[in-house]
Parts: C-alpha cells; structure tokens; sequence
C-alpha cells in the first residue's frame, strides 16, 4: 500500500514499520507488564498496512483480536544516530493509526519466550489514517487522542502522558536501523485496550489530524 505523506514526492510505500510497545504506564499496568528503561520496539510489514474506509480481518488462527489506537510518525528525512535535539526535524507527517493484536496468539508466544511478529503482523493489522503536515501540529506531545467502537469510548489519553516521546523514540530507533523517508513510527498506545468483534464500526482520532474509521469481519 502506498501513501500519500505531506513533503514527500507522490505516494510513497513505507519501508519499515517501527512500533513501540508499553510506551504508556497505564497500558503497561493493564497488561500487568514493567515499565521499560529504553523504548521497547517490534516491527511489523508495510503489508499490514489499511486505509481509513477499510476493514480489519480477524484471521481464522485467532479469537482474540485487540486494539491500540496510536499516534503514527512518518519519517520524511533519511537519518541514522540522530540526535534527539534533532530529532523532530526528520518528521514530514502525523496521522492517528491502530495496532491491531491477536491477543491469543502473542500470550502463547510469551509463554515460550517466542517473537510477537505472527501476533502484530497480519494483513490489515496496521490501519492507517490520513497524514497531516508535521508543521500543522504545533506540539505533537499535548495532543487528545480516543478510539471509539461503536460509538462508545473505548480508549482516550493524550501523547503527553508517553514514556518516550517521539523525538527520543526517534533518535533510539535511528541507533538501530538507518531511518528513510517514508518509514512510520507507531508510538504506543493509551489504557483502555480490548477485543474487537465482526461487524464493529472503529473510529479513532488524533488532534489535529482526520479520524481514522474502520470496520471488523472474517475473511
């Protein structure tokens, strides 16, 4: 899937999904997890990617498919060892994204001490929304951000409450992998995260940035 990501010419297919777990203290305690000391990262594939107007499919190896309303960088500089000063200027766009997680699927795998990819990476496991401008947003640490399915509010915080804010995510991931243009950075996820069901209608919103909505069947 390509995307249109302001600063960038024409629509552009991510190279890399970096996505960060527990990146909130509420969620870690849901998730009855320890707060990380450095950013916790996974990866998922560019083909996980969907559109708002899509749908999330629930595959037939999970019962347990759950939401985690995000807000997602898109890198607009190429960068490696960034600075964290640095660090904001390699950012072309904002938008408001899901990661989607077969719940059941990564508890076995924690269970054996086994990578989360299967869990994360599933076609349509990566909703996206619509890019803003990343000079549209005056501080993208104080931004509202909520999910609602079906009309009731299932997740709702704000960017301010990160562990790691963006530019420090930013500048630890560009250690590890050489950022590129087009790579999207998903930055965690509030409290409040729980299965969805066929036939859900999920909207998710970002300040600043159009609503993201979605819908829920099996293949």
């Amino acid at each position: 899937m390509k995307l249109d990501i302001p600063g960038l010419s024409g629509p552009t297919k991510p190279g890399k999904l970096l996505c960060i777990g527990r990146n909130y203290a509420a969620h870690a305690a849901e998730m009855k997890s320890a707060v990380p000391s450095k950013p916790m990262v996974f990866l998922k594939p560019s083909t996980a990617l969907i559109p708002s107007g899509g749908s999330i499919i629930i595959p037939d190896a999970s019962k347990d498919v759950h939401h985690e309303v995000e807000l997602v960088v898109a890198i607009g500089a190429d960068g490696r060892n960034i600075a964290p000063e640095d660090a904001l200027g390699h950012v072309a766009a904002y938008a408001v994204g899901l990661d989607m997680t077969a719940r059941d699927i990564q508890a076995a795998a924690k269970e054996k001490g086994h990578p989360w990819s299967v869990a994360k990476g599933f076609d349509t496991f990566a909703p996206i929304g619509v890019f803003v401008p990343a000079s549209s947003i005056s501080d993208p640490q104080a931004l509202d951000i909520k999910l609602e399915i079906n009309g009731i509010v299932r997740q709702e915080g704000n960017t301010s409450d990160m562990i790691f804010p963006i530019a420090d995510l930013i500048a630890y991931c560009s250690t590890i992998f050489s950022l590129e243009a087009g790579d999207l950075i998903y930055t965690g996820t509030p409290e409040g995260v729980g299965p969805v069901a066929v036939g859900d209608s999920l909207v998710a919103t970002l300040e600043g940035c159009p609503p993201l909505t979605v819908s829920v069947r099996r293949p």
